[in-house]
């Protein structure tokens, strides 16, 4: 199908698929109504047989059902006060069917025989009208069934049931000990949610999962009241797949970085992070302005994991390379017949990035998608040379292959399920190497921690990055801190200037809590891991700089 034709025939469909009614966030609730246990699993599984058998019934050929119970629970502060405590929980049906060779979708809040009944015979006539427009059927790729099988994000502290006050006295410690080391202005947040996921299909799977994520933040704002110059520095935590014990804090998930302050591993100390956030700002108000020209870039993991999901993640979404998805940044310069060729050089040998939804603490961790596939691991760039794709079932025939990578995803039970980025990671290096040691041997260079502001083109091809923090390195050593520094390069340009990544004792994820994508648009969670990596030449530019 070409692109022309495809967003022709979606236009079509959009009044079809948008059930009026439905709420994306949830329904406020109280925090106490958080720890109510969801509906069981066997009385899940009930209802997705009337669906199954309603959908069947009016002719479908294949039907999934998505029950789906959604909490979040959001805390805002502001230096001494609290801003906004939010509790919010949605519950429904998504129903999705194949009936004339052609994709229905419906979904309802009326978790009920009769509601549930209804919803899916609707699926089935929304596939049935759709169908006049479908010019080649559905392929959906081979799944076997699972049977009734479980899945839980392996946390140690459910971080719904800590009491709201300790969150709050949380942060307002982040907060005030921000304040006593310099900061003028400090914003902190906590973001957790819980999703209670059932899926069930005619493949015969009967999958209950439930999944945790948690991001702690903060925004810290340094004031030269003299000059009238001012500064911020964001956290450095990451969102990770976690529960309440990501906030402990743990002194062996600490690493003392080559700039001389902890970054953090697989729990996090927000208030040490704070501390340093405000002397970090406040140093920023007089740091030297960068010189613009040619660099060696040695970036962080709290850095690279932007750039990676920027430059890697989305380009490589097949959906965009096909053109199918051109919301947020477009289509991808990664296209068919470079793929085809086996011997794009996507970046230099260095370069092995993965795609999984199964790596431990990570934002994409889960034990099947939303079609009901098993998640693994898969390559998508070998050596450089670009590999494979993301592709869910109706997509992986066009690459020649019969399995799903299981990277499907809804964010809502009211959202029907797309292909969505998994977790994308830079696999570490295989030989001894600690970002000190890497530092050692750059005699022109620039240290970059943290996420900043970034633009990237419709191909997702040229491209400009910031981050939090910069540290000039002169002959193997840094020498102070840097402002105004932004790096510009294109996507192959860059890959190929890498030339070391340190081992797998340095590997941390950066998090994208809130990934948007497809329109209507839907928000995803995905990590990126990474070592401290190094490229070589990469062009600087002066982002303080008046033409």
């Amino acid at each position: 199908m070409k692109r022309r034709d495809f967003i022709h025939l979606s236009g079509m469909g959009l009044g079809a698929l948008a059930t009026s009614g439905l709420v994306m966030m949830g329904n406020p609730v109280s925090a106490e109504q958080l720890l109510i246990p969801g509906m069981d699993p066997a009385a899940k599984k009930v209802l997705a047989d009337i669906a199954l058998n309603a959908a069947k019934s009016k002719g479908a050929t294949y039907t999934d059902v998505r029950i789906g119970r959604y909490l979040r629970q959001n805390v805002s502060t502001r230096e001494k006060n609290v801003q906004n405590i939010s509790n919010s929980e949605t519950f429904g049906v998504g129903i999705r069917v194949i009936a004339n060779g052609t994709w229905g979708f419906s979904a309802t809040s009326d978790v009920t025989p009769d509601g549930i009944k209804s919803c899916a015979e609707t699926a089935v006539a929304i596939a049935k009208a759709n169908s006049k427009l479908q010019k080649e059927p559905v392929v959906l790729a081979p799944v076997s069934g699972h049977g009734e099988v479980t899945w839980n994000t392996p946390i140690q502290k459910n971080a719904m049931e800590i009491p709201v006050k300790d969150k709050i006295d949380l942060l307002l410690n982040v907060n005030n000990s921000a304040m006593d080391n310099g900061a003028a202005f400090v914003n902190s947040a906590l973001f957790i949610i819980n999703e209670q996921k059932y899926f069930a299909s005619t493949d015969g799977s009967y999958i209950d999962q439930d999944i945790h994520r948690i991001w702690p933040t903060f925004s810290v704002t340094a004031v030269n009241k003299g000059a009238g110059g001012f500064r911020s520095r964001q956290a450095l935590s990451a969102p990770m797949g976690m529960g309440y014990e990501y906030m402990d804090g743990l002194a062996k998930d600490k690493m003392m970085n080559p700039a001389g302050f902890n970054s953090y591993k697989n729990s996090y100390d927000m208030v040490e992070d704070a501390v340093n956030a405000a002397k970090h700002a406040t140093e920023k108000i007089t740091a030297k302005s960068v010189i613009p020209g040619k660099y060696d870039l040695v970036l962080d993991p709290d850095h690279l994991g932007l750039t990676i999901h920027e430059s890697v993640g989305h380009p490589l979404e097949l959906d965009r390379v096909l053109g199918y998805e051109a919301n947020y940044a477009g289509t991808s310069f990664a296209t068919l017949d470079k793929w085809k060729s086996g011997d794009f050089k996507y970046g230099s040998d260095k370069v092995n990035i993965v795609a999984d939804k199964i790596q431990p603490y990570s934002l994409g961790n889960t034990g099947y998608d939303d079609e009901g596939v098993k998640c693994k691991e898969w390559d998508l760039i070998k050596d450089g040379i670009l590999v494979n794709y993301q592709a869910i079932r109706d997509q992986v025939q066009i690459l020649g292959e019969n399995e799903s990578n299981g990277c499907a995803f809804a964010d809502n039970w009211s959202s029907v399920q797309f292909q969505r980025m998994p977790n994308v990671s830079l696999r570490p290096g295989k030989e001894k190497l600690s970002p000190a040691d890497m530092i050692k041997d750059v005699e022109k260079g620039i240290y970059i921690l943290g996420r900043g502001s970034y633009s990237i083109d419709q191909q997702r091809y040229n491209f400009q990055f910031g981050g939090q923090l910069f540290y000039e390195i002169k002959d193997g050593e840094i020498t102070g801190m840097l402002e105004d520094v932004a790096y510009q390069s294109n996507t192959q340009e860059f890959w190929n200037s890498c030339s070391q990544i340190c081992d797998e004792d340095d590997y941390r994820f950066f998090g994208s809590f809130n990934d948007g994508k497809g329109q209507p648009s839907q928000s995803s969670a995905v990590s990126h891991g990474s070592s401290t990596t190094r490229f070589d030449g990469v062009n600087v530019i002066n982002t303080g700089r008046n033409i």
